[in-house]
């Protein structure tokens, strides 16, 4: 079939379709110390700061990933209805308190995602905006996570604070190591 690449470790790599509960594990793994190397750097004062007022601060992005994560991503695929309630120091405030609720937000909903089998993938479960494949929540779960991450290196690159590259090169060092045309 033209264009169908399948993998063994249970990602089918044409529809980014996640077919293994372990290797979406796996994979969510790594693209959340991906997230945490980047929060890693962020200055304790700068975590109240918004680009304009009434925008996301630093500290509500980071309390964003994590109470959806849990309340509404893993909630959803539990098959419960989710109970998303914002992203306000109320949840946790200061960055000790920060790191530790997105810690214990991803360990609760990791225990979550652990409780399904790979047939539970191809189940539908609701969500705020409808049904949806269980793997394709899971995906936009992955993708709603980079999003934000995202906009945490913009944050600080608005600050001037230095970002770590996401995967060990900058962009100006992947150009030099690059064969010229």
């Amino acid at each position: 079939m033209r264009g169908f690449v399948s993998f063994a470790n249970g990602i089918n790599a044409t529809r980014m379709e996640i077919t293994s509960v372990a290797s979406f594990l796996d994979y969510y793994e790594r693209v959340r110390e991906r997230t945490l190397r980047v929060i890693a750097i962020i200055p304790p004062s700068v975590l109240d700061w918004a680009y304009k007022p009434g925008k996301f601060t630093i500290a509500d992005v980071i309390r964003h990933i994590a109470a959806t994560e849990r309340y509404m991503f893993a909630e959803n695929v539990a098959g419960s209805q989710s109970c998303y309630n914002g992203c306000g120091k109320e949840l946790a405030d200061g960055y000790d308190a920060i790191l530790a609720y997105m810690s214990e937000m991803h360990w609760q909903s990791i225990e979550i995602f652990r409780t399904l089998d790979n047939g539970a993938l191809q189940r539908k479960c609701i969500t705020p905006g409808g049904e949806i494949t269980t793997w394709k929540w899971l995906r936009a779960m992955i993708e709603h996570e980079i999003h934000h991450r995202g906009e945490l290196y913009i944050y600080l690159n608005l600050l001037d604070i230095a970002t770590p590259p996401i995967f060990g090169l900058t962009a100006e060092e992947v150009q030099q190591r690059s064969l010229k045309s």
